[in-house]
């Protein structure tokens, strides 16, 4: 299994994330694992580095077309490391029904062998990183008047271990998100018909001739119906087989029970002020139920549309991808997870120095799965 050290990553999220930078390309080909075939795959353990891994858990493709299955599988093992997931590739062709054209004296072969087309992809990455931090208590306990203070002086240092974990993790997830978004976007640019990157703004200058920009467009209420409107419309048509919302061009549906929409705040809050507040009937106009976030990258040091909405990755086939307006995803529940999550502390006593050294680990696998439909929204005012 490979692992990789991302803890100079972190802290570059976790100032990002606190506002302290603009928005800067991240390479995210050591934090997102995207598959590979067996043939790549194979590794060994951390330990003696002579031992294969195992796979940990296998995944079948199997859904029935009118049934749905648990929501997002964010879960952990304790032996192996391989996640595999198992599909069938392609729907099977039909053929000729000879059972109505039967000829006097024709055989009719009942032994031809018809093999079906199943594949598996391999996710094998993990990520780590720790928060080391020292506990020293009859060093401090002159600065206090009694246990009560001393005891809410390590629970504030606790805390804010808690939290610097919290956004660090909270960063993977969205780097995860990120880098699918950018496969997305290498897709479009190297397939001019993908429907996969929609650009709402496009549609709408090309629809109704004007020349909305951008920068402005939240601002105008027809726009964000026009936005509502193409997002429940993709919603429905995810429900069907296809092979258009997926990179991988496989034949995938997502029912809407296993569809996920994460919506930029900002393009919901413009809806619900500019648009649902003065609309009679808005229950014909709404979004479709989601979740948001405040931006998908980082904040800049403004919180500017411009940072908000931008990505700025290196993705984890290799692309740079750059840009800003995004408002919006929706995707499977299985194109991408978290996976094999492990938090733990470990500690040692010092007897010489009296003191505690504790480290806060965390481990865990960022996947994404190509073959799984996923759609970004996003505006832009060239012709992409």
């Amino acid at each position: 299994m490979e692992v990789k050290q991302v803890y100079d990553i972190m802290n570059s999220v976790t100032k990002a994330t606190l506002g302290e930078e603009e928005v800067v390309a991240e390479d995210l080909k050591n934090i997102v694992d995207i598959g590979d075939k067996i043939v790549n795959v194979a590794g060994v353990e951390n330990y003696v580095r002579s031992l294969t891994d195992h796979i940990g858990k296998t995944i079948f493709v199997n859904r029935a077309y009118s049934g749905s299955v648990p929501s997002v599988l964010m879960d952990g093992w304790e032996f192996g490391s391989i996640l595999e997931k198992v599909s069938y590739d392609e729907l099977p062709e039909a053929t000729e029904n000879e059972s109505w054209q039967l000829e006097d004296g024709k055989s009719y072969d009942v032994n031809v062998f018809t093999q079906p087309k199943a594949s598996a992809k391999f996710f094998n990455k993990r990520v780590t990183f720790e928060v080391p931090m020292s506990f020293a208590e009859r060093q401090v306990k002159s600065a206090f008047d009694n246990a009560s203070q001393l005891n809410a002086f390590f629970s504030m240092i606790y805390n804010a271990i808690d939290k610097s974990m919290t956004v660090k993790v909270d960063g993977l997830v969205s780097r995860t998100i990120n880098n699918m978004i950018g496969e997305t976007f290498v897709d479009a640019q190297t397939n001019t018909d993908s429907i996969k990157a929609v650009n709402l703004l496009k549609m709408y200058n090309n629809r109704f001739g004007t020349s909305l920009k951008a920068s402005n467009c939240l601002l105008e209420p027809e726009f964000i119906r026009f936005a509502s409107l193409h997002i429940n419309l993709y919603s429905e048509r995810m429900t069907k087989l296809s092979k258009l919302f997926n990179v991988g061009g496989k034949d995938r549906f997502t029912s809407k029970s296993l569809q996920h929409l994460v919506l930029l705040s900002e393009f919901k809050e413009y809806a619900e002020t500019y648009l649902y507040s003065d609309t009679f009937h808005e229950e014909y106009t709404n979004l479709p139920k989601c979740e948001t976030v405040p931006y998908w990258q980082g904040s800049g040091t403004g919180y500017d549309f411009a940072s908000t909405s931008k990505i700025h990755v290196k993705t984890a086939s290799g692309n740079e991808i750059e840009q800003a307006g995004i408002l919006g995803i929706i995707f499977d529940r299985d194109s991408l997870g978290v996976s094999n999550l492990d938090r733990r502390v470990t500690s040692n006593y010092n007897a010489k120095g009296e003191f505690f050294n504790n480290w806060y680990k965390f481990d865990a696998g960022y996947f994404n799965d190509l073959n799984e439909n996923f759609v970004v929204f996003y505006v832009g005012d060239d012709a992409a």
